[in-house]
């Protein structure tokens, strides 16, 4: 595994994460030590079975290292997964002000300039990322459970690995996601007194907002675009969609919809399914 992302984006508690399952974690490594670490994992297999690599700017030129380590590591027919942490810039500004933490590029330009720059030095190894985890809203447990996520053995054979996430438009857009599909058009459970207070995962919420025509209707079509896309997907090489459903408060329709795309990708049998309804954790 390689981990790479924003400073304060919560590379530390994945660290420790990946240490608690075993794997052998390396941080700060200089990018002209790289190879040399490849070498070494690739030539002791068994003792290197589990290794995670924390690469970001501190490491110079981190897209160069990045390119580098990975074609050492693929020239020995060892493949690395790379998991991108980021967060909206308020929230790590809040996080180095709690923290009182330097900034790795802290010089003459305030918090809020270099989490800018670090965002431009950091966007190509985040466009070639298998994973990208928007850390702004999740606990610990939450992140820890982004992360199990995606540590299964998903091969091209085992079809692509979907994420689902309901969340509530107020609180905002995940930044990870790939897709985004918008179900406030559906009759909102909230103003139905005796459904206000049940989530999304409710029976009587469940039944309420999928009897609406126009909500099976969106369903068909969800459905047909992703029978469409799906393939092309998956031949273009990618391995992890992230789908993310949202309603004004992501506590009734989104869930309701990202559970019902749940059950029918895994009927379909495109790949292996996790969901994340973002707002529950809010209660």
């Amino acid at each position: 595994m390689i981990l790479s992302g924003l400073s304060g984006a919560g590379k530390t508690a994945a660290t420790k994460l990946f240490e608690d399952l075993g794997y052998t974690c390396m941080d700060n490594v200089p990018g002209e030590l790289l190879p040399a670490l490849a070498d070494l994992v690739s030539e002791d297999r068994q003792r290197f079975e589990k290794v995670a690599i924390v690469l970001d700017v501190r490491a110079g030129d981190a897209p160069l290292a990045l390119a580098a380590m990975r074609g050492a590591l693929e020239g020995r027919g060892i493949t690395p997964r790379v998991i991108f942490l980021e967060a909206r810039d308020e929230v790590l500004i809040r996080r180095f002000s709690e923290t009182r933490h330097r900034h790795p590029l802290a010089g003459r330009r305030g918090i809020a300039g270099s989490i800018a720059e670090e965002r431009r030095l950091l966007d190509p190894i985040r466009a070639d990322s298998d994973v990208v985890v928007d850390t702004s809203d999740l606990s610990l447990r939450q992140l820890k459970e982004r992360i199990f996520a995606h540590l299964g053995d998903n091969t091209s054979d085992a079809g692509i690995l979907f994420q689902l996430i309901s969340f509530g438009f107020k609180y905002g857009v995940p930044l990870e996601a790939d897709l985004v599909f918008d179900v406030r058009f559906m009759e909102n459970p909230y103003y139905v007194d005796e459904l206000r207070h049940l989530s999304g995962l409710t029976p009587a919420v469940r039944d309420y907002v999928m009897g609406q025509p126009i909500a099976q209707q969106f369903f068909d079509f969800l459905a047909r675009f992703l029978d469409l896309t799906v393939p092309g997907f998956k031949s273009e090489g990618k391995t992890r969609l992230t789908v993310a459903i949202g309603c004004t408060g992501g506590y009734h329709r989104s869930i309701v919809i990202a559970e019902q795309l749940r059950g029918w990708l895994e009927r379909r049998g495109y790949g292996t399914v996790a969901v994340f309804h973002r707002e529950l954790e809010r209660e």
